[in-house]
């Protein structure tokens, strides 16, 4: 009588199985830490202080339109200043 051929078969088709699970459990895990917050499309949106900031760094406006602009987004008229 053969009694080793008991469950021998089971793990045959069940450990190729669970390695390539376990190999696409990884590479899922790595992409998914590697991509940067750009990449997933979650954008980190500028506030329209930081926009006219950074075209006035940038040289795109001059003080006087610089000036004229924040005090518009804080709220005051600069025309009547």
């Amino acid at each position: 009588m053969m009694y080793g051929y008991g469950p021998g078969w089971m793990w045959m088709i069940l450990m190729p199985v669970v390695w390539v699970a376990l190999i696409a459990v990884i590479v899922w895990a790595v992409a998914r830490f590697v991509q940067r917050p750009a990449e997933t499309g979650r954008q980190v949106r500028e506030t329209p202080q930081e926009i006219l900031d950074r075209r006035f760094a940038l040289g795109e406006i001059d003080a006087q339109e610089y000036r004229r602009a924040r005090a518009h987004l804080a709220g005051r008229d600069p025309d009547q200043s």
